[in-house]
This record gives structure tokens, C-alpha cells and sequence, in this order.
């Protein structure tokens, strides 16, 4: 059902509160955190959930710009496009393209640089992303496409479908960098602690220690803060398998520089700031997953969005932090399948 934003009821939220509250950060927001880290780390019985560890899927690849991309490939049909973000790869998925590969095809790519894709002598920033998602999209001749997106996924998919908007069908997101949360004025418009935070990674010297020595994201991030259950070993081998080292690790350091503040960068923040007019205007259905506290898309940002974006249909989780595919695979691969049969 298309939903048209009210011109008399829409949230009366500004830029500011909602940065101050937390909603910009990508994960270490602090009372989202909080609520995270204290929250019960084994979801599996209230839920009822039986989450696997196993990647039951053989990728493929291909060769772009001179490096090669892994990517799941599984069934036939129109396809359907999974991309994700920061630290993740085509694992993250995993749960969830089974309910899809019925009717669809699913296509799930490691970003360059991520899972089991190359690690080219490139920068890792949006702009080298793109390029190369561009070009596997290109390659691999996908028409038609329904977008499945989370964290960094969410930009690369939405800059696709603004620019190519007779190839993209639908799209449902989570956890999304979209606005009004984001691009971020300042350092200080994210609070002392997040503001703290991003500038320390985006210092030179600081960020290498944290996330080329530390693996910061793949050891701290997502298993205390990104996902309420407790990550069994397997799942954390799997994250870990892609960045052995510190220089296999400079994707992961890359992103939160990539993260538009104070318009630097500057591509970056023209890309953010055109995903968000575009998804204002767009009347492409959207399926939007959410969950509580979340991170980068807490309550407010969910009614600020469900209050003003056209051809919405959206779906509550239950409790969750920022990696729902985690904590819910099942509910979010049923009601994609759900939502699919309907569009």
C-alpha cells in the first residue's frame, strides 16, 4: 500500500535532537550501548530461534577493476541484491537467503576488500565501494533489482538505485545510514562520548591502534555492542577469517572515516545527503526491519522516516541492537518473503 507523508502530522524532530540522542552513531552510541551491553546475551529461548553458524552456501567470483568479488549466487528469478557494511560479509546473510531462493535469485557479494573478495592497493573509501559495486552489477547483468540493505550496504544500494532508478524495483533496509540522522554536523552534535569516539578513530595513530592492531570492529564492536545474543565461536571465526592481519583490516578502519561529519568527507557527504532527498521522494516500495534500542536507527528515526517516506510497509523485530540479521534472520526472512509475494 503506497503511504504518502502527511503535510499535518509529520515528527517534529530536528537534525540536532536527534544527533544528541544518538541516532547518528554507527554503533557505540552510549545509551544504545548500554542497553546492549546489558541486555541478556542468548536471545535463542524467549525467541525461539534456532540460529546457525554455517555457511551453507559455495561463492563465486568474478574479476572487477582487477579484482575479484565473492559472492553467493542461489536460486533463479528476478534477482535479489543483499549488500552489507561494516565489518560483515555475505555471512551475515547467510539465515536469510534460503527464504528468498524459492522464487528469487539471491545475490549476496563480499564488499571489495571483505569476506572473501580481493584486497586490492586501493583506499577502501565509498567512493572505491561503488565503483566497484557498479562495475559487479554491470557484470554480472542483474535487471530489475530488489535491494536488500544494512549499515554501508544501505548507502552504496541507495546511491545505486538514485542513479539507476529504471534498474531497481523495491528495496527493504535496516539499520540504514539515512537521514535525518545523518550526514552529522559535528563532532560535537554526537555527544561527548560518540564525538569522542569518531574522532579518535579518524586520528591518525589513534584509528591504526584501534583497528589495525585491535581489530576493533570485529572484536569489540560487534560482539558487545552490535548484537545482543552471544556470537557462538564459529560465528566469530568466521568474522575474523577475513582480517588476519593489520593491513587486511584497512577496510574496516576506512568506513568510520567514510561517516559524513561536518562535510568531510566530501563525497561521502554528498552521497549520504542525495540518498536521503532521494528516499524522501522515492515512491519505490520500501520494506524497513527495526528493532529495540537499535543504533543507528533507534524509535525516533523509525517515526521520522514511517511519518514521511512514500510506499512504506514496516516490520518491528522485537529487541535488537545493530546486526538484526543475528537476532532475527527468521523473522526478517519470512517477512521479506511475505513482502515479495505482495510487491
Amino acid at each position: 500500500m503506497k503511504k504518502t507523508p502527511s503535510t499535518t502530522s509529520r515528527p517534529e524532530l530536528s537534525r540536532r535532537s536527534l544527533l544528541v540522542s544518538g541516532a547518528a552513531l554507527p554503533l557505540l552510541v552510549s545509551p544504545v550501548a548500554a542497553q546492549a551491553q546489558s541486555a541478556p546475551k542468548d536471545i535463542s529461548k524467549p525467541y525461539g530461534l534456532e540460529i546457525s553458524g554455517a555457511f551453507p552456501f559455495v561463492k563465486k567470483t568474478i574479476e572487477i577493476e582487477g579484482s575479484k568479488i565473492a559472492y553467493v549466487d542461489e536460486g533463479q528469478g528476478q534477482p535479489v541484491l543483499f549488500l552489507h557494511g561494516n565489518p560483515t560479509s555475505s555471512y551475515l546473510w547467510r539465515n536469510i537467503i534460503p527464504y528468498v531462493t524459492p522464487r528469487y535469485r539471491a545475490i549476496a557479494p563480499d564488499l571489495i576488500g571483505m569476506g572473501d573478495s580481493g584486497k586490492p592497493d586501493i583506499g577502501y573509501t565509498l567512493e572505491d565501494h561503488a565503483r566497484y559495486i557498479d562495475g559487479f552489477i554491470a557484470a554480472l547483468g542483474l535487471k530489475d533489482i530488489i535491494l536488500v540493505i544494512h549499515d554501508w550496504g544501505s548507502v552504496l544500494g541507495m546511491r545505486y538505485a538514485r542513479q539507476n532508478p529504471g534498474n531497481v524495483k523495491a528495496m527493504a533496509f535496516m539499520e540504514a545510514i539515512v537521514p535525518p540522522a545523518m550526514p552529522a554536523p559535528s563532532y560535537e552534535a554526537m555527544g561527548p562520548r560518540s564525538g569522542k569516539l569518531f574522532k579518535s578513530l579518524r586520528t591518525p595513530g589513534v584509528g591504526e591502534k584501534m583497528v589495525l592492531e585491535g581489530n576493533f570492529f570485529v572484536e569489540k564492536v560487534l560482539p558487545e555492542f552490535g548484537v545482543l545474543r552471544q556470537l557462538s565461536e564459529m560465528e566469530m571465526a568466521a568474522y575474523r577469517a577475513p582480517y588476519p592481519t593489520p593491513e587486511s583490516r584497512l577496510p574496516t578502519l576506512q568506513w568510520p572515516r567514510e561517516i559524513p561529519i561536518g562535510g568531510e568527507p566530501k563525497y561521502a557527504t554528498d552521497v549520504v545527503t542525495k540518498n536521503g532527498e532521494w528516499l524522501m521522494s522515492s515512491d519505490v516500495p520500501k520494506l524497513l526491519f527495526h528493532a529495540e534500542p537499535g543504533t543507528i536507527m533507534p524509535k525516533p528515526v523509525v517515526e521520522f522516516l514511517t511519518g514521511n517516506l512514500q510506499n512504506l510497509e514496516v516490520r518491528f523485530l522485537g529487541a535488537g541492537a545493530h546486526f538484526l540479521q543475528e537476532e532475527h534472520p527468521q523473522l526478517i526472512g519470512q517477512g521479506l518473503a511475505d513482502w515479495l509475494r505482495r510487491i
